[in-house]
């Protein structure tokens, strides 16, 4: 791993049996994350971005190892050290826990109904040494304040809460024990949108203030460019570009990004309706087409996209595509 890099994974797949007939027998698998690399800095807020069904929450759950990959590898920068998350066993995992952490994308399902505030954000400290009821909630009060939550409320429960109040108090419970890493997963689809960016201002606040560093996965474009340093694209269980997000919006190098971008709806009236449209169907994850998975949609694909699926090479500025035509292709940015 580089001196920057928090997060390295390397050729991570996460294969999922399809089971059929009396004795429950394995006929197939669901390839949900298919040969995935890429690298998170410290410090930045690294998005993936795609689909439904892509395989982006899998990745996101496979690198906080609260579901076991199939193969591949998870270097991450613990205070003790660089370790491989994929390999290590349950019990040497539980002291990396508080460092890696989750906000999950529903706030009504996320927090347990039967418990208060004070014992939903207070449980990782008493899970993890802090005995002392005392220095909990004053730990539990401090959270809820900067989240934007009153400290007095933490007798309440979840119910007695709006979805933008319970998502911070789900924030909150994240940040209790000061981890390095926080996966987002899809954490504002399900607010409103004025409440969206009350959420993501929320976010860059506490990054700035802990040191955060977030994978941030989201299907929503717009939300993906207001809050992420670099973004990754993911189609069928394989990222096909990784740039930063500037030069993603503006200069796209993939078809399949190109394809999203157009989809982002447009304030401008003069501008609507001249957005790219995708035909057929997304790839079946259990029986991937040869080739590149997404020729069977793209408008530019080749005998060579048919029969070979392409590597994630390395462009200049560090922008990686996996596209046989991406030195050819001049495609539509939104910026």
């Amino acid at each position: 791993m580089s001196d920057q890099a928090l997060l390295r994974v390397e050729h991570l797949r996460k294969f999922f049996p399809v089971r059929k007939g009396f004795f429950n027998k394995v006929t197939g698998h669901v390839r949900a994350v298919d040969d995935v690399s890429f690298e998170v800095r410290r410090g930045e807020t690294f998005g993936l971005v795609g689909e439904s069904g892509c395989g982006k929450t899998t990745v996101g759950r496979c690198l906080l190892r609260a579901i076991d990959p199939t193969s591949g590898e998870i270097h991450f920068g613990a205070a003790g050290g660089t370790v491989d998350l994929a390999r290590l066993r349950e019990r040497d995992l539980l002291p990396l826990r508080r460092e890696m952490q989750m906000i999950f994308q529903d706030p009504y399902s996320s927090l347990n109904a039967r418990m208060t505030v004070r014992d939903i954000v207070g449980e990782p400290l008493l899970l993890h040494g802090v005995r002392n009821r005392a220095e909990r909630e004053a730990r539990v009060a401090d959270l809820l304040r900067r989240v934007g939550i009153r400290p007095e409320f933490m007798s309440r429960y979840p119910h007695a809460f709006s979805g933008g109040q319970r998502q911070r108090i789900g924030i909150a419970r994240a940040m209790a024990l000061n981890p390095s890493l926080v996966v987002c997963d899809e954490s504002v689809s399900a607010l409103d949108v004025s409440i969206q960016a009350q959420i993501l201002n929320l976010l860059a606040d506490l990054q700035a203030d802990f040191g955060l560093t977030y994978v941030f996965i989201a299907h929503d474009l717009s939300v993906i460019e207001h809050i992420c340093n670099r973004v990754a694209v993911m189609y069928v269980g394989k990222i096909v570009e990784v740039a930063d997000a500037e030069r993603l919006f503006s200069v796209p190098r993939h078809p399949y990004t190109e394809a999203l971008l157009a989809a982002i709806p447009r304030r401008d009236p003069d501008q609507r309706g001249t957005g790219l449209l995708l035909s057929g169907e997304v790839a079946d994850p259990a029986s991937p087409p040869p080739g590149c998975y997404f020729h069977p949609r793209c408008g530019y694909a080749t005998d060579l996209c048919r029969n070979l699926s392409p590597e994630l090479r390395s462009l200049p500025g560090g922008r990686l595509v996996a596209c046989h035509r991406s030195d050819e292709l001049t495609l539509r940015g939104v910026l």
